[in-house]
């Protein structure tokens, strides 16, 4: 089976114009709202390993040890915006090259 030029054109631009939405979506995610309770922003485990840049293991054993606050609601973990401020203030040190911690916001 033969396509002509013509055919075969438009079927490249469409799988084309597909294939860069594809690509939008996956560099550009949609942005999830975060839980609020008690007028407070809530954060899951995904986002805290993004942003301190830590394993899902490293997050266990900072809740094990008692070093970040966290609460259950509904069988998932979430954290307090506050207390990972707070936990970031306390365990990262500024060094050259990296920013203030208090610069951080979430």
């Amino acid at each position: 089976m033969f396509i002509d030029d013509t055919h075969f054109e438009e079927w490249m631009k469409r799988l084309m114009k597909r294939f860069d939405e594809v690509l939008l979506r996956l560099g550009n995610p949609p942005t999830k709202d975060a839980p609020i309770y008690e007028g407070e922003k809530l954060l899951d485990d995904a986002d805290i390993c993004l942003l301190l840049h830590i394993s899902k293991r490293t997050l266990q054993r900072y809740r094990s040890n008692k070093e970040l606050p966290y609460q259950s609601i509904h069988q998932k973990i979430y954290y307090r915006e506050s207390d990972v401020m707070e936990f970031i203030r306390k365990h990262f040190r500024k060094r050259k090259g990296r920013p203030d911690p208090d610069d951080i916001h979430i």
